[in-house]
Parts: C-alpha cells; structure tokens; sequence
C-alpha cells in the first residue's frame, strides 16, 4: 500500500515512510491510494473470529508489504493484549468501553500498535528517531507507555499546563527513560502549533528525524479502526441499524471508524459527539468550516479548535457535503449537560461514565429522538477515575482507583516548563547534541 499527501504535492510514498515521516513533505496528512473493502463473508462469519483475527485482516492491506505477515501478526497480539468489552445500557443504548489498556484510554490501542511498527523499522538503524507530539490529555500517557524503552526511538510530549487531570499529567511526566515531558504555558492548540512548526522548520529536520504519534500520523490513526469492528461483533445479532456516538476532538476515531465502515462495516451512521468546541456540529448546519480557538472543558481531550483528521473524512467522502451528512449527525454539548449525562447515567443504569463518554451518551440520545429504531454505542474512550475530581464531584460517590492508576499515583512528575516554539526548538537541539 502507498499513501499521498491530501495537500496533493508531494510524491506518493509507502507505509514505513509515511510511519517515519509523520507528515508529508508538503505538511499534508498522508492517506492510503486505495480501501479494498473485506469479503462480504468476513462480516457474516465474524463470530467465529478473534480480535486478533479480525484485526489481522482488516489492517494488513493498509501496512503491506512493508511488515511481513509474522511480524504484523505480533504486533497486532501485542497491540490487542487486553479486553475491549460493550456494556449495554438500555434497549437503545451501549457503551463501547476502550478503558481496560495500560494507559486507561483508547489511545492505548494506536499508540501501542505504531510504537511496534516504528520499533520493527528501526530494528536495524543506528539513527535515532524522535517523536514529537501534542496530548489534549491521554494521547501523552498512552504514547508515553507504548513507546517506553523502543530502541532508538526518543519521545517527547508536548502538553498545556493546568489543562489535563492530574492523573493524565502524571502518566506522560512519570515514566523517564526516553520520554520526555515540555510542559506548556498555553493550550492544546498552541502545543499542536508548535509541533506542526518543527515539523516545517528545515534548520531542525535537517538535524534530526521527527515523526509524530497523534493521530495525523497512519500507524497511530488506522488500527483505531478495529474496535469498532469488536463492537460490531458483541452486538450484530441482537441489534440492527447499529449507529456509533463518537466523543470527538481532533477527529482520528471517528475517522478510524469511518474506515471500518470502508471496508464493509454494516454501520448505519456516526454521530460526532463535540463539547463547547464544536467545529464540525457548525460546519453540518452552515456548510462553512471555520476553526477557531479551542476552550477549556471538563472533557480537556476533545478541547481542540482545529481537528486535524477532518481533512481525512472529508476525503472519504470526496469532499461532497451531502455524501459526508448523509453518514455523520454532529452535536454539541454544554459542560453542565456533561455534568447532567454523567449523573442521568449513574442514576438509571448504575454506571459510571467519564465526561468524555457522557459527552458521547448525550449525541446518543440527541440521534435517538429522530431516529428512535436505532441502537447507539457511544465510546467511552477513558477511566472515569481518570477525571477522578469532576466524577465524584458529580455522583458523590468515592472511586476506588485501578492498578494501572495506582501505580503511577505516587511518583515523582518531571517536566520541562517551555512557553514559545523557540523553547521546544533550543530544547530539541540540546538533547541531539
């Protein structure tokens, strides 16, 4: 498979490249030339295949024949090595829970597939590659842990002060090694900025080999497409015109998820669940796409004013509005509904969602009321115990805390504070030297 440039000036390239590079030479996200959708029988035997199996599948085209068949079928047990269960709520609604990985975040999921694909690349050189991303919130931990000792691989994140949890914070600063934490004076937007500016300063490419491990990047993009596929399998018997409500930031899930469907996922329709930064639920009414500034939220992950991967929907789509609205429905929610949905759950279902999921709950039942024959799982993409303030502010419940939370609780947080692109480009210089 090779991949161009949706800037479309830029010559087309393979998986490994596209991997390693992050961005095109033009700055445009790569996409792959072709989507050969699954056999019919996949779907209609899908019962009988594991997650592995299912994974397996679907993703080889996509990274062929830049992994070999042994080695893509490692990384994808390694990937897999934990549950993605569904939780159904109600007749009409269930949850997708992405929670159970190292990390507690669906992120885990990309972030662990690309930190293997880069490692298998890389096995055999002697330069180093250094991975420069922005986190919104979990995209820093679930990086952080993928990549946490893969040779030759340096990972610095990049994450605005006092806008993630606690808890997220001490997953991306915690861990040492080849990881390293730049602590913001800002928000996500100006942390992305700042990427995407490295990304184009040719005084430091020439330096040094940068990727990224957002979702921009294919490897941390494509594989987030299986679990819609896992969810497809624990509810296709009982449920028809199964439709999905995505907590939605910088737009890669969703897109994942739209990929699935590519490839002959029976999925009815998607639902981009936003919070007060709701880009795309303006776009769907006015046609007009105008990114602005992002704002700060109880659901800190989605808080981003330009979603990068849009660009990669409205390819799916050939750019044809109607196409794009006949398959996507767009909401946007307030943090007190957030704060409403969280309790309207744990009261009727004795469940308890974290903002972001409850951001997805609320499109669920905003499609419900004009599509009541439907059945809607919305994502929930994090451990509420990783917004552990605002969920027990909200329920007035005390959450017991996972293991994979305990074990980072008591140590010590290690971040660089930088508060202009030329911080992160001295910082930059100064460990290659």
């Amino acid at each position: 498979m090779n991949y161009y440039s949706l800037n479309h000036k830029a010559p087309n390239t393979t998986f490994k490249n596209a991997v390693i590079k992050g961005l095109a030479p033009d700055k445009g996200l790569y996409f792959p030339e072709s989507i050969t959708p699954l056999p019919k029988a996949f779907f209609d035997n899908i019962d009988s295949l594991s997650n592995t199996e299912i994974a397996f599948e679907a993703i080889k085209q996509f990274v062929s024949p830049d992994i070999p068949v042994s080695v893509l079928k490692t990384i994808v047990e390694e990937t897999l090595s934990f549950d993605f269960p569904v939780v159904t709520l109600s007749d009409h609604i269930s949850t997708l829970e992405l929670f159970h990985g190292p990390t507690m975040a669906f992120k885990d999921v990309g972030a662990r597939f690309m930190a293997r694909c880069l490692g298998h690349f890389n096995q055999n050189n002697d330069k180093e590659v250094t991975v420069l991303v922005a986190t919104s919130g979990d995209t820093g931990g679930a990086v952080a842990n993928g990549f946490l000792g893969v040779k030759g691989v340096n990972v610095v994140i990049l994450y605005p002060s006092g806008k993630v949890s606690d808890i997220q914070e001490k997953q991306l600063t915690t861990l040492g090694q080849n990881i390293k934490a730049l602590e913001v004076n800002g928000t996500f937007d100006d942390c992305q900025a700042m990427v995407k500016t490295a990304f184009l300063d040719e005084a430091l490419t020439s330096k040094m080999q940068l990727t990224s491990a957002n979702s921009i990047n294919v490897a941390r993009w494509l594989p987030q497409l299986f679990y819609f596929m896992f969810a497809y399998k624990q509810l296709h018997n009982q449920y028809k015109n199964i439709v999905f409500s995505v907590p939605s930031g910088n737009f890669g899930n969703i897109c994942a998820g739209m990929m699935a469907q590519q490839l002959g996922l029976p999925i009815n329709h998607f639902v981009a669940s936003n919070n007060a930064n709701n880009v795309v639920t303006r776009y769907l009414i006015s046609q007009l796409y105008e990114p602005k500034p992002s704002v700060q939220t109880i659901s800190n992950a989605m808080d981003v004013g330009a979603p990068s991967n849009f660009i990669r929907i409205q390819e799916i789509y050939k750019n044809k509005f109607e196409n794009l609205k006949d398959n996507l429905s767009s909401y946007s929610f307030s943090d007190d509904e957030t704060k409403t949905a969280m309790l309207d759950i744990h009261n009727k279902y004795n469940y308890v969602a974290d903002p972001h999921g409850a951001v997805g709950y609320l499109g669920c039942q905003a499609f419900l009321k004009e599509h009541p024959d439907s059945h809607c799982v919305f994502l929930e993409t994090a451990h509420p115990t990783k917004f552990l303030d605002v969920v027990e502010a909200v329920i007035k419940e005390k959450q017991p805390l996972p293991e994979q939370i305990q074990s980072v609780m008591d140590k010590k947080k290690e971040s660089v504070v930088i508060s202009t692109y030329e911080d992160l480009k001295a910082f930059l210089i100064d460990r290659k030297k």
